[in-house]
């Protein structure tokens, strides 16, 4: 076998050896980036993309009206044993409705069911439902249309006149001092046993509140634009000091026990205990007389 023979042979098996590895080469496909994933790559990147959200909430319907039930759904991307979602509702004109908390499933969802037929929900605009999961950064929001019930905004009661430093709650004034921003007014709301202070922010500040017992017991939360806030000193004789952000509008103390009209009624208690140390007295006396 001469050179010339050897080279067109060479040549032959080259040309051979490349038809034979194009079809293995074109029916290659790479394995999929997420071994775990199923369906084809929008579903993957679907699936992907869900989880950059740290929590997802949706409700069944855009539009109610007032005599509805609410089912709501979310999922929150990296669960942490032991830690609720905490949702709160709030109505057209920016008060609190309701707040709950929710158990995680071990799927990482929640869900609930709201009840538009309370008196706080009897306004038509719109509401916006908040879910909060650990720290501020892991919240989301859906909105939802009330319809079919009261237009308008409800009226507030009547400010009292009280001192430079002082707000006027329901015809109760409260210490207050404030810094980075100004307080505008405040409202209670007795179905969630707080107090609202509405705002007016420029920069980072932080409001200082000193309700007595008789109108605010057993502070717990405190909500800044409706968010849970982990920025809070609770101090003595029931002081209560909020830090908040530039542009801050509202916040709200919740504690196990509020009274809107301290006055009339702690004259009604009053009287009350008086009667009933009078009644009990009376029986004791009775009681201890000696019998003939």
């Amino acid at each position: 076998m001469n050179a010339h023979t050897s080279y067109a042979i060479i040549a032959i098996l080259a040309i051979g050896g490349t038809m034979y590895l194009m079809p293995a080469f074109a029916q290659y496909v790479p394995p999929p980036a997420c071994p775990d994933c199923v369906g084809d790559t929008r579903e993957q990147a679907a699936k992907a993309a869900s989880m950059e959200v740290p929590i997802t909430v949706k409700t069944d319907k855009a539009t109610y009206d007032h005599k509805s039930m609410i089912k709501v759904d979310g999922k929150v991307a990296n669960m942490k044993s032991g830690v609720p979602v905490t949702l709160t509702v709030t109505s057209p004109s920016n008060n609190l409705v309701t707040i709950q908390q929710l158990n995680v499933n071990t799927d990482g969802t929640f869900s609930t069911t709201l009840n538009t037929s309370g008196s706080l929900w009897k306004y038509d605009g719109t509401y916006k439902i908040r879910v909060q999961y650990g720290n501020q950064e892991a919240n989301n929001k859906v909105l939802v249309e009330l319809t079919g019930g009261v237009t308008g905004k409800p009226t507030t009661t009547p400010s009292k006149t009280c001192g430079a430093s002082e707000v006027s709650v329901a015809g109760n004034c409260i210490p207050y001092s404030i810094k980075g921003g100004t307080v505008t007014g405040a409202s209670i709301n007795t179905d969630d046993n707080s107090i609202i202070i509405n705002i007016s922010s420029m920069k980072d500040g932080e409001l200082t509140l000193k309700p007595t017992t008789e109108q605010l017991r057993g502070i717990f939360m405190v909500l800044v634009d409706g968010e849970e806030s982990n920025d809070v000193t609770f101090g003595k004789n029931n002081e209560v000091t909020v830090m908040f952000p530039a542009g801050t509008e509202q916040i709200e103390v919740i504690g196990t026990f509020v009274i809107p009209e301290f006055g009339t009624i702690a004259a009604l208690v009053l009287a009350v205990a008086i009667v009933s140390i009078i009644a009990v007295t009376a029986r004791s006396k009775l009681s201890v007389m000696p019998k003939f």
